[in-house]
């Protein structure tokens, strides 16, 4: 069975925007603020729980710094992604043990069919908001640079909507 799971947000952001998640992702830390990974812009209490708001960057996508298994890193939300996916050299900085895994997950991505693997992340966190037992998958890094924050996460919330420009995720 083959997973298409970014067959939404990447490869249509791809085809718009080639590069944005790889020239992101790999941007230097110098660059200007607009354009780095948000930090929760607040925090509020919702009727039906804790609540994160993110604004969009300068080019309208959403990017926040996640904390995974208790260490940052930075991500691009995309509700075209079915899982969190991340590549092997972030996976091994946020403690996923990837020597043994099986890569044998064909996976359809903007930049071609590979081979990934199944993991389960301990905990996702965003501001004051954190999920146990999220889905992802780990990928080459030659195929992501980075991670980008999918659907087995949104869907662990709540609610996550754009209103007035800025995503707000609410658990």
């Amino acid at each position: 069975m083959r997973l298409s799971i970014f067959a939404g947000g990447m490869v249509a952001a791809a085809t718009l925007l080639p590069g944005l998640a790889t020239s992101y992702l790999d941007r230097p830390k110098t660059e200007s603020a607009e354009a780095k990974p948000q930090q929760a812009t607040s925090t509020a209490k919702y009727a039906g729980g804790k609540g994160v708001l993110l604004e969009p960057s300068a080019g309208g996508h959403f990017f926040g710094t996640f904390t995974i298994n208790g260490r940052k890193q930075d991500g691009l939300v995309d509700t075209g992604a079915s899982v969190i996916a991340i590549n092997i050299s972030t996976a091994r900085r946020l403690g996923v043990s990837t020597g043994s895994l099986p890569f044998n997950a064909p996976v359809s991505t903007a930049n071609g069919t590979v081979k990934a693997a199944r993991v389960t992340l301990d905990r996702v966190e965003i501001g004051t908001i954190s999920v146990r037992d999220v889905e992802a998958m780990v990928l080459p890094d030659k195929s992501l640079s980075g991670m980008l924050v999918g659907m087995s996460f949104l869907n662990k919330l709540s609610s996550y909507r754009v209103e007035n420009g800025a995503l707000h995720l609410t658990r």
